[in-house]
């Protein structure tokens, strides 16, 4: 009889210590500040970059031009030794993206990695002065719009709306 007061003493020490640490678990978890939503992604500048890009590249590069200001430019950049490659990303007032890319790479090459591996389909849009072929699929939908020279994809997780709203914005100067 002897041992078993012991056994009891260090089950109750074990649920004892349990208990404490759990409450210091919690007063942490209620104390230590942590997000649940998605972060602020800042906006960035492109004009820069934008005219670096119409006077180096081989096409007239597009922009968009009348976009709400809700809608926030994420991600620039401009590779004039990779086929003149120009991205312009954007965050939609919805938390979707929608990204411009322009390249002079070989077009079944630059759309499936443009795309995220959308598969084109027959449906076409005239948007301007442009026919946009649609692709589905993958990670993105797309609007795809090949001339000589160069090759343009409106793409991103955003609707078929958003896209062409960014295809109806863009400008070459």
């Amino acid at each position: 009889m002897a041992g078993s007061n012991g056994k009891q003493k260090s089950v109750r020490n074990m649920v004892l210590s349990l208990g404490v640490t759990v409450l210091a678990a919690g007063v942490i978890y209620l104390f230590v500040p942590h997000e649940d939503g998605a972060p602020d992604l800042p906006r960035v500048d492109y004009r820069v970059e934008l005219l670096t890009a119409r006077r180096a590249a081989s096409y007239p590069v597009l922009a968009p031009q009348g976009l709400p200001e809700s809608w926030k430019p994420t991600s620039v950049r401009f590779k004039g030794d990779d086929f003149d490659a120009w991205h312009l990303g954007f965050h939609t007032p919805d938390g979707q993206y929608v990204q411009v890319q322009q390249s002079t790479e070989k077009p079944s090459e630059f759309i499936e990695e443009a795309t995220q591996g959308a598969q084109e389909t027959k449906v076409t849009q005239k948007i301007g002065d442009r026919t946009w072929t649609r692709y589905t699929g993958g990670r993105y939908d797309a609007l795809v719009h090949a001339e000589k020279g160069a090759t343009t994809v409106v793409a991103g997780t955003g609707s078929f709306e958003q896209l062409t709203q960014m295809a109806k914005a863009l400008r070459a100067k």
